[in-house]
């Protein structure tokens, strides 16, 4: 592999990761504010932010390599289902190894793994949201450099053309509609 390739492969997992290290810092303030001391906040920040920054970066590896497409829910949902109970895990272990001194894990770890894939579902659908937004920027500032976000940018911005072309097609199907329907009451109104 070389070094262009690598960072490359670094350049596409810049927002994914980008993404998790908020949440990580998130994580961080809400303890703040919930008057946890500030060693546990940034115990608390670094613990969830550390394996949703390398997950996050995984699947923005996934979406350059091709192996997902964007803009499709789906694979994003499945990701985070099977990945965001492992963040949780390693954050719990984390989290007491820095507060404690040792990895503590929740006492009922199955249920603790069951709750937390339900949750994936909204941290799914907030990270896609997020992405969406944030990675055509970033490919678009980086395409002339990097052939595979060349690709991915080029997907985004098909994405795109064709959702616009909908939404006109839609307005101009609409103002038709309306035209026709104040044709129809004008004549209506001449016969009266």
């Amino acid at each position: 592999m070389t070094g262009n390739h690598v960072r490359h492969l670094g350049e596409l997992a810049l927002p994914a990761a980008g993404i998790g290290a908020a949440a990580g810092v998130a994580a961080a303030g809400l303890a703040l504010l919930a008057g946890q001391p500030i060693g546990w906040a940034l115990a608390n920040g670094l613990g969830l932010g550390l394996p949703l920054v390398l997950l996050g970066g995984g699947f923005g590896l996934l979406l350059g390599s091709g192996r997902v497409s964007p803009g499709v829910f789906a694979p994003v949902a499945l990701y985070w289902f099977l990945g965001f109970p492992v963040a949780r895990v390693v954050h719990e272990a984390l989290v007491g190894l820095l507060v404690v001194g040792r990895p503590v894990l929740p006492p009922d770890l199955l249920g603790f793994l069951a709750y937390q894939a339900i949750v994936s579902l909204g941290f799914a659908i907030g990270f896609s949201w997020l992405h969406e937004r944030i990675a055509p920027g970033w490919l678009r500032r980086i395409r002339h450099r990097n052939p595979a976000a060349d690709r991915l940018f080029a997907f985004y911005l098909r994405h795109a053309e064709a959702q616009w072309t909908a939404r006109e097609s839609r307005r101009q199907a609409r103002a038709a509609r309306r035209a026709a329907g104040r044709l129809t009451s004008n004549r209506a109104e001449g016969e009266l």
